[in-house]
């Protein structure tokens, strides 16, 4: 029998108290945490972190074994709350985590990344301006909201597409066309005239 990834963190953890740990759960809603964590959920609260809250697992390795999570193990577990056919975490895993909520920023960070590769500055305001202009209406929207924003991950490329704003601009459309595009028609789906009025929006030159 070996131990899985959580117990081996919590044991490299206890070992190594001067550090901190730090496991991350992708979209930790596709799963039952509950059931994959087991009894070691009760030990994630804060007030339960100590060897005096320790617990005696379900298969322990030895008779006297007694297992707790230290305080240096920061658990992070991320989910996207615009798929709908995934269950949202049960209230005894909610009220062990603080959440907070994360949108889609085409910031300064952004702007420096893309700026670095090559973009020219006036796409680079051409693509913010569009993808923040069809967010505010889909954020907007009753049947939708914040959390089906478009991520800034469809145009953050990793490296330049070419050396000349032709290249970035054929990209540009490209990532529209095949990426964007379907994903806000599948949004409006019932409406598809409202979801040509915000893709066209995305092409650079359209003011929204």
């Amino acid at each position: 029998m070996a131990d899985g990834v959580f117990l081996e963190i919590v044991a490299a953890a206890r070992a190594d108290t001067d550090r901190p740990y730090v496991l991350v759960i992708e979209e930790i809603n596709r799963g039952n945490p509950a059931q994959v964590l087991g009894e070691m959920l009760t030990l994630i609260e804060d007030g339960k972190r100590c060897p005096d809250e320790a617990l005696r697992l379900a298969y322990p390795r030895s008779v006297g074994e007694r297992i707790y999570i230290p305080e240096n193990l920061h658990i992070i577990g991320t989910m996207n709350l615009a798929d709908r056919s995934l269950a949202l975490v049960d209230l005894a895993l909610r009220r062990r985590f603080a959440f907070l909520s994360l949108r889609p920023l085409l910031n300064d960070v952004w702007r420096r990344w893309i700026l670095d590769r090559g973009c020219p500055p006036d796409l680079v305001n051409g693509i913010a301006r569009g993808l923040a202009t069809v967010n505010d209406a889909i954020a907007a929207d009753r049947s939708l909201g914040p959390e089906y924003c478009v991520g800034h991950s469809f145009v953050t490329p990793l490296a330049a597409p070419g050396t000349d704003e032709a290249a970035w601009t054929s990209w540009h459309s490209e990532v529209v066309r095949t990426e964007i595009a379907p994903l806000i028609r599948e949004y409006w789906y019932d409406r598809p005239e409202e979801a040509e009025v915000q893709i066209a929006k995305l092409h650079l030159g359209t003011r929204g």
